[in-house]
């Protein structure tokens, strides 16, 4: 992703502002992601048909284009340059509010130092909670409902606690 002129750089001129994605693109590092032959054993079909549809509906210029395209922002790759160069993307600090971070343990995109990052970051949030799910992945939020279940707990369970207050510094 880097720029091979200047390797600090997210390579601008190759990946461009956004990237045209179809239907069909979504699935393939799901699908990697998968550590089961049989992907519709670990996802609903309606899910991702559903994942998909929205995807392409997200964005009012895709049926300009054959197939049909949507336009995804670069910005998330540049980030993760910047992320494993070991540059902040931005100062959690002045955030009050109670913070859940949640990490998919078999997460390709994610990685254990960037939480830690995050939650030493937090220093003044009301509280904060970290929490890994080991065999989750990426897409856990869009897995079969017995797969994305410690997801939604978790944040079940941070929605249903009394919000606790701590002074700022």
């Amino acid at each position: 992703m880097a720029d091979p002129n200047n390797p600090d750089q997210f390579n601008i001129e190759r990946f461009g502002a956004y990237r045209l994605n179809t239907a069909a693109s979504l699935l393939p590092s799901w699908d990697r992601s998968i550590p089961v032959e049989d992907k519709v054993a670990w996802r609903d079909p309606k899910v991702a048909e559903a994942y998909q549809a929205a995807a392409v509906a997200s964005d009012p210029t895709s049926a300009s284009r054959n197939p049909p395209s949507f336009r995804a922002p670069s910005g998330a790759m540049a980030d993760s340059l910047e992320l494993t160069s070991g540059r902040k993307l931005w100062d959690a600090g002045p955030i009050t509010a109670h913070v859940l971070v949640i990490r998919s343990g078999n997460d390709f995109w994610s990685r254990p130092e960037d939480v830690t990052t995050l939650a030493q970051g937090l220093w003044q949030a009301a509280s904060v909670r970290t929490v890994t799910i080991p065999e989750a992945r990426h897409y856990v939020h869009l897995d079969r409902q017995e797969r994305r279940s410690s997801f939604f707990a978790e944040v079940a369970r941070t929605l249903a606690q009394p919000a606790k207050t701590r002074a700022v510094h």
